[in-house]
């Protein structure tokens, strides 16, 4: 592995201008695994500089749609031709396992291809005019210059789902993703370099969001800001954003819901309630750690549950064994600590974990035991609040629509799911779900085609599918007059 621990601005890998660094840190074993510069206003002012003169005197959005999307292609096949590179890094950075980390390369690969086979399907719209002799048509043009944020818990694939459409259309960008995972989108950096995206379009910036975010959310050169993160962050970005009334796309999280009615198949349900918050130790802002059982099952699938959860196996994202690794960083774990604690005293029961592990192996990392909370109501901290740990809340309910008023009783509309095998049932609860995801009999499923973001406070716009193409572009109405004539008004 030869990695170029740098920024990327205008074609060109570099330092921080203030030469400032930071220690990237293995969750695992507190390890440092490298060592990449901090840049700052200066690094950020100078890549929107770049990325400024790329997209008004370059010529990435006069390229042919065809072309880009043969560079964006072109990115794919590299992602899959270093995806065990790219897993590993992605293991080693966020402790996740090689296997979450491998089936991540391949839906990053998926995300660049789907788009670059999107890239020449826009020719625009012949609308009729009113006007005799005219041609009235609809087209949509890149943004311009867009700045994009990302997130720790899935570095690289969240940048894909930014980079891959920003490319495809035309724009430029500033990438800046979080100062503690870095390592994936450094090197998918190296791969678009390789792939021939020009100077100036793509430029990567390292440091802190208060720094380098907090000038992209400022600067009036930039058309667009992408990001995914916390909602109080999100609020920011959006104050900020309104110097110039750039464009937004806000993914913000979520507290999402998983209905389970009496009648779903009952081992699926629990397998799949344990699928949709565990993975990645529940670091996913679209985890169902609100688990919403109906009453005349409750006890036996709490039960179910929680023997499953006894026999988790913590460990090293690189020991084959693992199920679930650590979390992020020590004040992600301290965060964590403390939201079991509040729901302790909220009045939750606490049925299995809820605490550090004892095992001496796991002492030098950031890893808490899978738990779940029992007697939970609507009014609880960990009910309310996304806590982005392994750790599931359950409510009762008795009633259809008790399920649904549940289910929607939270700031939070970004996805859910119900399990039944009444079809009829589970298509009247998602029409009523006030999410912009729902799942039947399913949790936690993503892919290209389908577009991802939420309702209320999880969010504005979205991502993936056509609509995460259409963010990146502005709409233009072009009338041309096939014979003027003159009006005589004045």
């Amino acid at each position: 592995m030869n990695l170029k621990l740098q920024q990327y601005i205008n074609g060109k890998w570099v330092g921080a201008n203030s030469e400032n660094t930071r220690n990237i840190i293995n969750p695992f074993n507190q390890e440092i695994i490298a060592v990449v510069p901090e840049g700052d206003e200066s690094d950020t002012k100078e890549a929107i500089a770049a990325a400024r003169e790329a997209f008004d005197n370059g010529e990435w959005a006069a390229t042919p749609a065809t072309e880009r999307g043969a560079v964006v292609r072109k990115i794919a096949e590299l992602i899959e031709r270093d995806t065990e590179e790219l897993a590993y890094l992605e293991s080693l950075d966020t402790g996740k396992t090689m296997e979450e980390s491998r089936g991540d390369m391949n839906d990053i690969a998926g995300v660049f291809r789907y788009y670059a086979e999107l890239a020449d399907k826009d020719g625009g719209e012949l609308i009729d005019s009113p006007v005799p002799n005219s041609i009235s048509k609809v087209v949509h043009e890149p943004v311009g210059v867009c700045g994009q944020i990302t997130p720790w818990n899935y570095p690289l694939l969240q940048a894909s789902w930014k980079l891959a459409p920003a490319l495809a259309t035309g724009n430029t960008l500033i990438m800046k993703p979080s100062e503690i995972t870095p390592l994936t989108t450094i090197k998918v950096f190296e791969l678009m370099e390789e792939a021939g995206v020009p100077s100036g379009v793509a430029n990567l910036v390292l440091g802190a969001g208060g720094t380098v975010g907090q000038e992209l959310s400022d600067n009036t050169d930039v058309d667009l800001i992408s990001f995914t993160g916390g909602i109080v962050t999100g609020k920011k970005i959006m104050q900020a954003a309104s110097v110039n009334v750039k464009k937004l796309a806000l993914e913000l999280g979520g507290k999402n819901p998983n209905v389970i009615f009496a009648d779903a198949d009952f081992d699926i349900a629990v397998d799949q309630a344990l699928n949709g918050v565990f993975f990645h130790a529940g670091q996913i802002c679209s985890a169902g750690t609100r688990l919403i059982v109906e009453e005349s099952i409750h006890d036996e699938f709490v039960n179910a549950l929680v023997e499953r959860v006894k026999k988790f196996k913590l460990g090293s994202g690189f020991d084959e064994d693992t199920q679930m690794g650590p979390l992020i960083s020590a004040e992600h774990l301290a965060k964590v600590e403390k939201y079991v604690e509040a729901g302790i005293k909220e009045g939750a029961t606490l049925a299995v974990g809820g605490k550090r592990p004892e095992d001496p192996k796991l002492q030098n990392g950031f890893f808490f035991l899978p738990t779940v909370f029992t007697d939970c109501t609507t009014d609880m901290t960990v009910v309310q609040e996304e806590g982005f740990g392994p750790v599931i809340t359950i409510e009762k309910f008795s009633t259809e629509k008790e399920a649904v008023k549940l289910a929607n009783d939270s700031i939070y509309g970004l996805a859910g799911g119900v399990f039944t095998n009444d079809i009829a049932k589970a298509e009247r609860c998602a029409a009523k779900m006030r999410m912009g995801t729902v799942w039947i009999n399913e949790f936690n499923l993503y892919f290209p085609h389908a577009p991802w973001g939420g309702f209320k406070q999880s969010g504005i716009g979205r991502e993936l599918g056509r609509l995460g193409m259409e963010e990146y572009t502005e709409t233009k109405h072009i009338f041309q007059n096939l014979k003027p004539e003159s009006m005589n008004w004045f």
